[in-house]
């Protein structure tokens, strides 16, 4: 009994993103090229850009935004704050993320943002659903704010573990400027608008998903950042680099995923897989010693009956 009841009632139940979660993450684009804006608007090579990730679960709000879904609701309020090699700002933007604890599907209520500005996310973002499937899904992008597919390439080996990886490339598209940026007083809107200067992107993301949790074991983007026009029309086809460089992991929170992932990978088993075929097994085998304990009862039970009339027939003689 309790077999069936961990698999399909307490496993659809409990296997869920706690709404207290709090994660951090720091990434690193090595040999990169960045605007400095501080010696005539010129890309530059560094050493190296910093990304600071931190992810926070806002439990207050997925409480008020429960009462009116019905259901389990994480929101995660999350900044992404990139430095320069001088580790001062470049730019940061805060995003407002509420999806579904059990499926991770985007739920759409008052807050949902990304850098201020409100959004309707479609499809997932930052992880995949648990058990996640060989096939195609649709990823939400914050820098152009729109959702586009990203493909199961296939699978992979990272770090001793199995799992799918997937890949997502988005073309040159024009995104908004960050509000956020290293020179103080500067409007973006203001900005565009008077100097008729724009800010375009493209990135190719890769992810290693563990299939069980649906947690990126890592990730990495190649970005590329540009503006056109404006400020611009002096540089080679108009063209001023902003940012162009390969993000990845660094590696002792690479570490530290990998480690963290494999833990809660064995919690959602030990409850989906491990416990109720355990439990199962357990069954078949008492049911087993109980048929065998009862045969055998009954074999000495007529062994007995059959030593009784025996002796009866021999005192009769």
């Amino acid at each position: 009994a309790l077999a069936p009841l961990l698999r399909w009632y307490a496993y659809p139940r409990l296997a869920k993103i706690p709404p207290n979660q709090y994660q951090e993450m720091v990434l690193e684009a090595k040999d990169a090229t960045l605007l400095d804006y501080t010696a005539g608007m010129q890309p530059k090579k560094v050493d190296k850009v910093t990304i600071v990730q931190t992810l926070k679960g806002n439990v207050e709000a997925s409480r008020e935004i429960e009462a009116s879904a019905g259901k389990d609701v994480v929101v995660w309020d999350t900044l992404s704050y990139i430095m320069g090699p001088d580790g001062k700002m470049v730019s940061q933007i805060p995003e407002r993320y509420i999806f579904d604890a059990h499926t991770q599907d985007p739920v759409h209520a008052t807050g949902e943002m990304v850098d201020g500005d409100p959004v309707r996310r479609e499809g997932i973002e930052f992880k995949w659903p648990f058990f996640a499937e060989p096939r195609d899904y649709l990823y939400f992008d914050a820098q152009t704010r729109t959702a586009s597919p990203i493909h199961y390439v296939g699978p992979r080996t990272y770090r001793g573990m199995d799992v799918y990886y997937y890949e997502q490339t988005v073309p040159w598209t024009k995104v908004s400027l960050p509000k956020k940026m290293p020179i103080e007083g500067i409007d973006p809107k203001t900005f565009e608008q008077t100097t008729g200067t724009s800010l375009w992107y493209q990135v190719k993301a890769m992810f290693w998903v563990d299939p069980v949790t649906g947690a990126p074991v890592n990730a990495e983007q190649v970005i590329e950042q540009e503006m056109r026009g404006g400020i611009a029309a002096g540089a080679p086809e108009g063209r001023l680099t902003v940012f162009a460089g390969h993000v990845k992991m660094r590696e002792d929170y690479a570490r530290y995923t990998v480690d963290l992932v494999k833990s809660n990978r064995t919690k959602v088993l030990a409850l989906h897989t491990y416990a109720p075929a355990g439990l199962a097994a357990g069954a078949l085998v008492l049911l087993g010693l109980a048929l065998w304990l009862e045969a055998r009862g009954r074999r000495r039970s007529g062994t007995r009956d059959g030593e009784g009339r025996a002796a009866q027939l021999t005192a009769g003689v």
